[in-house]
């Protein structure tokens, strides 16, 4: 089979180069071809590595590297038992490969969302990642009103996969109701830590190095204790919500910030994970800043109107005062 293949690809490719010699002018088509060749490819190993069919597909390499090998060394036997398995095993890959077959044609035939999230044009990294910190300033605001402890860790650029092995694998979105039911008391996954990384819930339950500072204060709780410790040891940042209090507070570099609000909390992360990351914090500011300025203005614009309405009837009052007055007399 292997003899057949190569003798057809050695057969295509001399006409290819011989076409090519006779038509230079083809050479970009073929620069086009080939890179949609590379692409395809591509996207076909990302999307094999999101599924068992990796390991499959690096166990039929390791056949046909043996395979090859067997036939370099007149390995007769050993190349003719392999050489049959990759035979007949063309119809076991459609057969194995059935479910995963089937859920890529869906995927790209479902719609369009599906056909450029297969190919990874959905949606930025950035954006994704914006996602993820509203979702978890929500999910944080839900806990502190229902006094439901927490303890949230975004992964940076450090990589904490030891930190991620100890809990329980979970690998879904961000999403406030997760986070929420992750943490209700007295279920399996409260206790711990969850970390966020490459945009998704990685595990539940973790387990944290708990910061032994004898300068910490003694009303601090296990949780914030294990995020100063995560937050020391990796570039991690990590948000807590107290059990006792509700309060909210963050650990960055070894440092925590107790009792954030709504909007602290939130730029505290978009600074932290976005910002720092991608760089558009000057934008951002810029726009942040332009929209300041414009509510401002339009607050401004707004009670002058009211404070001239105002105006407006008190003086009516008191001509219809005076002129009450004038007829009296």
């Amino acid at each position: 089979m292997l003899d057949g293949i190569k003798r057809q690809l050695s057969i295509t490719f001399t006409g290819y180069f011989e076409e090519l010699q006779l038509h230079p002018w083809q050479i970009a088509t073929a620069i086009l071809d080939i890179i949609i060749v590379i692409f395809l490819i591509y996207m076909l190993i990302r999307f094999a590595r999101k599924t068992k069919v990796w390991s499959l597909l690096k166990g039929i390499t390791i056949l046909v590297l043996i395979t090859l090998v067997s036939g370099w060394l007149k390995l007769r036997v050993l190349n003719f038992i392999f050489t049959t398995i990759m035979t007949y095993g063309v119809i076991a890959l459609l057969i194995i490969f059935q479910p995963e077959l089937r859920r890529g044609l869906e995927t790209i035939g479902s719609n369009t969302r599906g056909f450029s999230k297969l190919f990874g044009i959905d949606k930025s990294i950035q954006d994704k990642t914006k996602d993820d910190i509203y979702m978890t300033v929500i999910a944080a605001e839900e806990m502190s009103k229902n006094k439901v402890g927490g303890l949230i860790v975004f992964e940076r650029e450090v990589k904490i996969q030891d930190i991620i092995d100890t809990g329980i694998k979970m690998h879904c979105d961000v999403s406030p109701q997760v986070l929420v039911n992750i943490f209700v008391p007295n279920t399996p996954l409260h206790d711990g830590a969850v970390i966020v990384s490459n945009n998704q819930i990685q595990a539940a339950a973790c387990l944290l190095p708990l910061a032994d500072d004898k300068d910490l204060a003694r009303e601090l709780g296990t949780r914030h204790r294990a995020a100063i410790g995560i937050s020391k040891d990796s570039d991690a940042i990590a948000v807590v919500v107290s059990e006792e209090s509700g309060k909210i507070s963050i650990a960055k570099n070894g440092t925590l910030i107790s009792n954030v609000s709504e909007d602290a909390l939130k730029r505290i992360l978009l600074k932290s994970l976005v910002y720092d990351r991608f760089g558009d914090e000057k934008s951002q500011e810029f726009k942040d800043n332009v929209r300041h300025k414009f509510n401002e203005r339009k607050l401004k614009r707004t009670s002058k109107k009211k404070s001239d309405k105002i105006l407006k009837t008190t003086e009516a009052v008191k001509e219809k005062k005076e002129e009450r007055e004038d007829k009296e007399d």
